[in-house]
């Protein structure tokens, strides 16, 4: 009897040792299943078991399949295909700066035009006419926006850069000569600003398609190039006017912008080919079912009604109020020299603090300035520290507008959607110096209403932008946007 124990013993074993053999193989088959699945090679007996990052399955399948179903950019629109520097993208932003500074920089000084038309050739018109000219030119230059953002996203900048150059310094060759209202209204108001909105539209779509993280910084220091136009070109004017006359002066101005536009030309360009699409009146509309989109035109809109009276009459402001005859030519300058830093400086905090937040603190410190200095101050120390702390806050809104438009909105469209949103704000432009013009003709002469409205489009404009970021985040302070 005892030698059958051994053999059943051993019987016993092998029968556990073929069922655990057979339960490892069962095992290596699952674990190999799961891998192949996964499209890798099976795996070996020294391999551990574990799944690729990319193939991790989500917990959440509910989840996964919202994922899934989200649209993914097209090539070239994801956040870490813009380049954000490199040579080619500072060119860009390079050329664009010389655009700004031929375009947007002598908007910035329109101040000079009126205090020459209302003592010169336009004398017998009353201030308010004459404002239409310097509005009209503001107008056209952002609402032909609307077509030329069209052509862009279609045809690319090149053309609208190298048709525009040749309007634009023809349009200013024009003015040059003209000596009636009418002339200096078409040459001005309308050729001019035509060219200017070709030269304008196409830089500024044209750095959003290179900086993505960095947009808020290439913006301020593109549109730094009008600041210093707005510096330099009143004081050039001013002494041309009175050495070599208006004519002269305009000419040599042309010239010089043609210059720098031929510089524009050769640099401006988009990262992104561009895409031949129909005219469809629908596209331009399309946005403003956006409440996000619809709020922030609407509260630029009512910025731009304000914005621009400083700069069209604080020469005219300051003279009557007494301010010493050898600063007043110095008060744009100061305005526009200050903006270069409002422009550079507040496009970099916004890349880290948010571009709406920044903007509601730059609209509501131009607001307050505006209804607790301006109107206060009389002497020339408040009317420089105006002028300085004006600078500063206005620049901030001129180079965080755009970059606005831009981060609520898809870059295919980024052509269309900014002239849509130019061509709104230009109406502000449009109507808001000749409102202001009758009010100080109402008053007669006295600049106490236009400084109020100025002031109060500026608190509607900060109430707007700030709804405009409740709507996107709701009521959280100390969130990104």
């Amino acid at each position: 009897m005892s030698p059958s124990r051994p053999t059943s013993r051993s019987s016993q074993s092998s029968t556990t040792m073929e069922n655990t053999t057979q339960q490892v193989d069962e095992k290596k088959t699952a674990r190999n299943q799961v891998f192949n699945d996964y499209g890798d090679e099976t795996v070996t007996d020294n391999s551990r078991i574990s799944l690729p990052p990319s193939k991790t399955v989500d917990a959440d399948p509910e989840k996964a399949a919202a994922d899934a179903g989200k649209p993914q950019p097209p090539p070239g629109h994801a956040p870490s295909d813009y380049p954000d520097g490199g040579l080619e993208a500072w060119l860009v932003v390079a050329g664009g700066w010389c655009g700004l500074f031929c375009t947007f920089g002598l908007i910035n000084c329109v101040g000079v035009f009126v205090e020459y038309y209302s003592k010169g050739p336009l004398a017998s018109y009353d201030v308010s006419a004459i404002s239409w000219i310097t509005s009209s030119q503001v107008f056209f230059m952002f609402f032909t926006g609307l077509f030329a953002g069209r052509l862009y996203d279609s045809y690319g900048p090149r053309w609208l850069m190298i048709c525009g150059t040749v309007i634009y310094v023809f349009g200013l060759m024009m003015t040059s000569l003209a000596s009636q209202y009418y002339q200096f209204f078409l040459a001005q108001s309308i050729l001019s600003s035509i060219g200017s909105a070709a030269v304008f539209n196409a830089c500024m779509s044209s750095v959003v398609s290179w900086f993505h993280r960095r947009r808020g910084a290439a913006f301020g220091i593109m549109v730094s190039g009008s600041s210093l136009g707005g510096t330099v070109l009143p004081i050039m004017m001013h002494k041309m006017i009175e050495s070599v006359g208006f004519g002269w002066a305009l000419r040599t101005v042309a010239f010089l912008f043609l210059f720098l536009l031929a510089i524009a030309c050769l640099t401006v360009k988009s990262r992104l080919p561009p895409s031949p699409k129909p005219f469809v009146l629908a596209d331009y509309f399309s946005g403003f079912l956006e409440p996000a989109y619809t709020l922030t035109v609407v509260a630029e809109f009512l910025f731009f009604w304000g914005v621009f009276l400083p700069f069209n009459y604080i020469i005219l402001q300051a003279e009557r109020q007494g301010m010493d005859p050898t600063l007043v030519p110095y008060i744009l300058p100061i305005i526009n020299a200050v903006s270069i830093v409002g422009r550079i400086a507040p496009g970099i905090a916004a890349d880290k603090l948010g571009r709406f937040n920044v903007m509601i603190l730059v609209t509501t410190l131009s607001a307050v300035i505006t209804l607790a200095l301006w109107i206060p101050g009389k002497s020339n120390a408040a009317i420089i520290v105006y002028a300085i702390i004006f600078g500063f806050a206005s620049g901030g809104f001129i180079s965080l507008g755009p970059a606005l438009i831009a981060q609520i909105s898809d870059i295919r469209q980024i052509g269309v959607r900014t002239g849509a949103a130019f061509a709104v704000t230009s109406l502000g432009a449009l109507t808001g110096s000749p409102i202001a013009g009758a009010i100080v003709s109402s008053r007669h002469g006295d600049y106490l209403g236009l400084q109020l409205f100025c002031g109060m489009t500026m608190v509607g404009a900060v109430l707007v932008f700030l709804i405009a970021r409740w709507v996107q985040v709701g009521f959280v302070v100390n969130k990104k946007v």
